[in-house]
C-alpha cells in the first residue's frame, strides 16, 4: 500500500489556521467533505469519538486522527500543516503542527491498522518531517508523500 493510494493532492493543505483541536477537527471534516464527498458532520463525529478513547497526537508535533466511516469503499486520507502549532494533548505534551487524518471503511480491520502503521513510520522519520515543515505549498507537501513511497519501493 502506498500513500497515493489513499492520499489525493486535493486533500492536502498548507498553513491551515486552527486555534485549537476543535477548530482543527472542524477544518479536517470540511476538507473531507470537499475532497472525499463525505458528510462533514459524520467525519467530525468519528474523529471526536476516536479522540475520546485517547489522544491521537503521538509526539514530535505530529497527530494522526482517524476514524471509521461506513460509507467509504476504501481508506482515504488528508494531510494538513498548520500555520502555527496548537495544544493537542499529545503524548509528549508538545504542540502539534502536522496532522495526517486517516478514514477507513467500517470493515477495514487489518488494512486500517497497516495504513496507520505506515503513516506512523513515515511521520517518525525526522528528516521527512523536517521536509514537510519546510515545504512551500500543498503541491510540494503532496510530492513529498509521493516521492517517499518511490524511495521506499526501491
Amino acid at each position: 500500500m502506498d500513500f497515493t493510494h489513499f492520499l489525493g493532492g486535493e486533500a492536502v493543505a498548507a498553513d491551515l489556521p486552527a486555534a485549537n483541536k476543535k477548530a482543527l477537527f472542524q477544518s479536517l471534516a470540511q476538507l473531507a467533505e470537499r475532497s472525499m464527498d463525505l458528510s462533514a458532520k459524520d467525519v467530525l463525529e468519528r474523529l471526536n469519538e476516536r479522540e475520546r478513547l485517547g489522544t491521537t497526537g503521538f509526539g514530535g508535533g505530529v497527530a494522526i486522527p482517524h476514524g471509521r466511516i461506513p460509507e467509504l469503499d476504501r481508506i482515504r486520507a488528508a494531510f494538513v500543516r498548520l500555520d502555527k502549532p496548537i495544544d493537542y494533548s499529545a503524548i509528549d505534551d508538545m504542540p502539534v503542527d502536522l496532522v495526517f487524518m486517516l478514514l477507513s471503511p467500517a470493515d477495514a480491520g487489518a488494512e486500517h491498522l497497516k495504513a496507520l502503521a505506515q503513516v506512523s513510520r513515515r511521520l517518525r522519520d525526522r528528516l521527512f518531517v523536517a521536509k514537510l515543515r519546510g515545504a512551500g505549498s500543498p503541491d510540494a507537501l503532496y510530492a513529498l508523500f509521493a516521492s517517499a513511497e518511490t524511495r521506499d519501493a526501491a
